[in-house]
């Protein structure tokens, strides 16, 4: 019984060990220390306290953003709207507000933009077949095209009546010193993980992305769950579009222009396939945490700043050749 009892555990450490080493997201997040440490090493500024900051408060952004990217990549989808969808919820919120209003009656008129876009995408790639890329990429544009509408092309800086509360949601640390918006990226991402572990919603997510076909076969509500994910990625960017508006302190059009690029790179770095059926909340945060690292080690190290898109590129293709690779094997 001894020998038997110490085989089957020796072969589930052996199991656990293996499942790890062969994780993109443990290599993307060794990827990501060891950038840190050299960086602490080659520059005198990248460790400081006020760089670290800043550094774990500019990616919560795209990071949150990528947490409703991955349940989409999950499913098999995509949406190339997130960045247009942050610029109008940000719009929205900052003109409701300099109208007058609370920021209780902004946020609620952010959210709801961001979940009937979320609800229109989803409906149109669910119900009547629209290829997502194609959906996602016309949203882009009309998104982008309403904020300016909303507020004539111009910048909003006034914020009503709620304009220092604003300001200290986004801006603020109330926790030990963190600045609020990691506090909640950890909230969502600690949320995002549980419903994709542990609820009916996760494995219908995973089971879509694996096979759709065999999914509805099984009793899946396919549809309604791809407009779910399509409404909690609009969410999200509409969440981080509201936090950045706080610590911004400012909106004009341009905000989350090319965006999400930048999420969707996120996502693959973490570990999500385009293809379907992989992805998790922590290789989001993962993929996100390197993709500003890169950008702030590129000032540290005084290289010119136009080469952030050829390694964040270069990131994304090789996270999924390392994908491939891992298929490959695993095939044979």
């Amino acid at each position: 019984m001894a020998i038997t009892l110490d085989r089957a555990i020796g072969q589930r450490q052996q199991g656990w060990v293996t499942s790890v080493l062969s994780s993109q997201t443990f290599w993307v997040l060794i990827a990501v220390i060891l950038a840190c440490l050299f960086l602490s090493v080659a520059t005198d500024t990248f460790a400081t306290s006020k760089n670290l900051y800043n550094i774990t408060r500019n990616f919560t952004f795209v990071a949150i953003i990528a947490l409703g990217m991955t349940l989409v990549i999950i499913t098999g989808g995509i949406d190339l709207s997130v960045g247009s969808v942050l610029c109008l919820c940000s719009m929205v919120l900052a003109v409701v507000m300099n109208a007058g209003y609370s920021i209780e009656v902004g946020i609620a008129a952010s959210v709801g933009t961001a979940l009937v876009i979320g609800a229109f995408n989803g409906v149109m790639i669910a119900y009547l077949g629209f290829p997502p890329f194609v959906i996602t990429l016309g949203m882009l544009s009309i998104a982008r095209s309403l904020a300016m509408v909303a507020s004539n092309n111009t910048v909003v800086f006034q914020f009503g009546p709620d304009h220092d509360t604003l300001l200290a949601l986004g801006g603020g640390a109330w926790f030990f010193g963190i600045a609020n918006p990691v506090i909640y990226m950890i909230v969502l991402a600690l949320l995002t993980g549980f419903v994709l572990r542990w609820t009916k919603f996760g494995r219908y997510v995973f089971a879509i992305g694996g096979n759709e076909h065999a999914a509805t076969l099984t009793g899946v509500p396919v549809r309604r769950i791809k407009v779910a994910v399509y409404m909690i990625s609009a969410l999200s960017a509409g969440v981080a579009g509201i936090i950045q508006t706080g610590w911004l302190g400012a909106v004009t059009t341009n905000i989350g222009a090319g965006m999400e690029l930048q999420v969707i790179a996120a996502a693959v770095i973490g570990g999500a396939n385009l293809a379907g059926g992989v992805g998790t909340a922590s290789g989001a945060l993962i993929g996100a945490a390197l993709i500003e690292v890169i950008r702030n080690s590129l000032g540290l190290l005084g290289i010119n700043a136009f080469w952030q898109g050829t390694f964040i590129g270069g990131a994304t293709v090789l996270a999924v050749l390392f994908d491939r690779i891992r298929s490959f094997r695993q095939s044979e």
